[in-house]
């Protein structure tokens, strides 16, 4: 046998056995996931259109298509599409947020299952059981803050998993310097100004920006997590920080629409979540805001991190929602 037949012959075994090898771990290892599909916000409900038409569906609109909080105009919490059961094919079955509803007079209770990454990943399915349609809808109605929280936390995860996948390492170091802990910035996050007590950092287009403000001040007593305290010290740092266009024009609170304010407890932290609407002063520019405030009592502070969007052009729930969720990323630095 000639040199080249050789040499042939090797790279085929070789070839053979890596192409066995790869076919054994396809098999017995762990399987990959192909990419979920589908836009922030969307879901997917596979339910018989009479179904969707009367209380099931009518109980899911009034949890997941009510009105997002604080936006300028109105948009939907989620955006849901109707999928009828034998038309969801394995096109639908990867979309990123699926919900299943199935009304079967054999079983013999109603249940809610949240699943994670059945199809693709990073994938949620809530599967919605039960022998009738009422029973079905009364479980979306008395679970409703599940629902609406798997839903919520599942685009969450997407966000901060992205963030800590593509980070801006150098950003988080200049947070935790600043403030002991800090969010995960994904790829295009530039600290636009930082001063005593103020850091401002942001994702910015031609025609939107994705902002976050991150203060202090001192902690006095219980009342410095109070809305008006909160406010008051947040008109205080962005008129003096973050100047408008013009002459005598900043960023401050919207006066018409009182902002929202709710304890929330997340990863072991808990803190004041404060929702409201932003304008500049003697100017027309404005948008949402959401604030997370927290005491940190290492230094005697109240912590203030605060995601805000400005996309006159567009719809801003996904944008809110996007940066919204780097806040929630937030951790303190393990010594």
């Amino acid at each position: 046998m000639s040199t080249l037949r050789k040499i042939i012959m090797k790279k085929y075994v070789l070839i053979s056995i890596a192409l066995f090898l790869f076919a054994l771990s396809c098999k017995d290892g762990p399987q990959l996931k192909q990419n979920v599909s589908g836009k922030t916000g969307e879901v997917i409900v596979v339910m018989n259109k009479t179904y969707w038409e009367a209380g099931p569906g009518q109980a899911l609109r009034a949890v997941l298509a009510v009105d997002f909080p604080y936006l300028p105009q109105r948009e939907p919490l989620f955006t849901l599409f109707n999928i009828q059961e034998n038309a969801f094919s394995s096109l639908f079955q990867v979309h990123r947020n699926i919900i299943v509803c199935n009304v079967n007079p054999k079983l013999e209770e109603t249940k809610m299952v949240i699943q994670q990454d059945i199809w693709a990943a990073p994938q949620i399915v809530v599967t919605i059981s039960g022998p009738t349609e009422e029973g079905i809808a009364q479980s979306i109605e008395s679970q409703s803050d599940l629902l609406r929280n798997a839903m919520e936390q599942a685009e969450r995860n997407r966000v901060i998993r992205n963030a800590k996948k593509y980070e801006e390492v150098d950003i988080r170091k200049q947070v935790v310097k600043a403030v002991g802990g800090s969010p995960y910035f994904p790829t295009g996050y530039r600290v636009k100004k930082q001063t005593n007590h103020f850091m401002w950092i942001a994702y910015e287009t031609t025609y939107t920006t994705q902002g976050i403000f991150i203060y202090s001040y001192p902690y006095r007593n219980e009342d410095d997590l109070t809305l008006s305290r909160i406010v008051a010290e947040r008109n205080r740092m962005l008129e003096k920080e973050v100047p408008g266009p013009l002459d005598n024009t900043y960023m401050t609170t919207h006066t018409l629409i009182e902002p929202s304010l709710r304890w929330v407890t997340y990863n072991k932290r808990e803190f004041v979540e404060v929702r409201g609407l932003w304008d500049v002063k003697n100017d027309f520019m404005g948008g949402p805001f959401v604030a997370h405030c927290f005491y940190d009592k290492e230094n005697e502070n109240i912590i203030v991190l605060e995601a805000f969007v400005y996309a006159p052009r567009y719809p801003k729930r996904d944008y809110l929602r996007q940066v919204e969720s780097i806040i929630y990323s937030f951790e303190w630095q393990k010594d």
